[in-house]
């Protein structure tokens, strides 16, 4: 096809999806970590030197930033790209950031002439890579329509939840509650193995034969036991990508009155991990929090 999409956020999803993109459609990438760039010039990737020459002239910008904060910078901030995109270029928001940061964003755009597609994933980078992530999604009909395309290269699961900006975010928020959830829950099933003296290989083996298995439970399990060794964990998801996160689950429960006592306390183990440290580490080093001797 001939479209151009352009990637902002070479990180651990941004880079796996826009080589995924590369296979269908014409590819520019920006990050503003050089080793980042590295990567996606390594896998095949044209990067560009700024977002605005990433962006300029794509039918498509697809965001993969961490927060609300990266998200105003990529649109408006010095480097922003509003003012280089054509009337009808889409913006597709892939990262979690809240309903009402979604809510605010489409109405300034619309009004440009750019479309917005609140469109957030899971499923983590191999299969960004494969192009089979869940993708929840909230657009306007006909700004969904033009990016269907590109979500249908992303997803393997393609699920729009509402006709407004937002609403994927709101399913997202659903989502990011069970996988904080399973992911601290996991650390701590594996940390009660270990003190129990069992083989926590076997362990994690036998769990995710029976009906306690989860997609958590298989993805970060491995990761968890290589932190109990020296071993440095490949860090495929910041732990405080899930302080953000949990607070976005937190504050949405709090805003309509729904008690939320689980995800709550999983928070405060990521936010320990926080404060011991573990920021910039894998999120499977929550396991730690519980396991400080590991």
């Amino acid at each position: 096809m001939s479209k151009k999409i352009a990637v902002l956020g070479l990180g651990a999803m941004g880079l796996p999806m826009a080589t995924n993109f590369a296979k269908t459609f014409e590819v520019s990438g920006f990050d503003p970590v050089a080793k980042r760039v590295v990567l996606a010039n390594d896998a095949g990737i044209k990067t560009a030197s700024s977002a605005r020459d990433a962006a300029r002239g794509a039918d498509f910008v697809v965001l993969a930033v961490r927060n609300q904060a990266q998200l105003d910078n990529a649109l408006y901030g010095d480097d922003g790209v509003v003012d280089v995109l054509d009337e009808g270029a889409t913006i597709i928001l892939t990262s979690t950031v809240g309903v009402e940061v979604a809510e605010n964003a489409e109405a300034p755009l619309m009004e440009k002439g750019i479309g917005l597609v609140d469109a957030p994933v899971s499923g983590g980078p191999v299969r960004a890579g494969e192009g089979d992530l869940l993708v929840v999604v909230g657009a306007v009909p006909e700004v969904y329509e033009r990016a269907l395309p590109v979500l249908d290269a992303m997803a393997g699961t393609l699920v729009k939840v509402g006709d407004a900006s937002g609403k994927g975010q709101a399913m997202k928020t659903v989502n990011q509650l069970l996988c904080g959830v399973h992911i601290a829950a996991a650390g701590e099933a594996l940390a009660l193995a270990r003190k129990l003296e069992l083989d926590v290989e076997q362990a994690l083996n036998a769990l995710m034969a029976g009906a306690a298995a989860s997609f958590m439970l298989g993805d970060r399990g491995q990761r968890m036991l290589d932190a109990y060794g020296d071993e440095d964990v490949e860090v495929k998801s910041r732990l405080d990508i899930f302080v953000k996160d949990m607070g976005i689950v937190t504050d949405a429960a709090k805003a309509v009155g729904l008690a939320v006592p689980v995800a709550a306390a999983a928070q405060q183990e990521y936010l320990i991990g926080v404060a011991q440290g573990m920021a910039a580490k894998d999120d499977s080093s929550v396991i730690r929090v519980i396991a400080p001797e590991a």
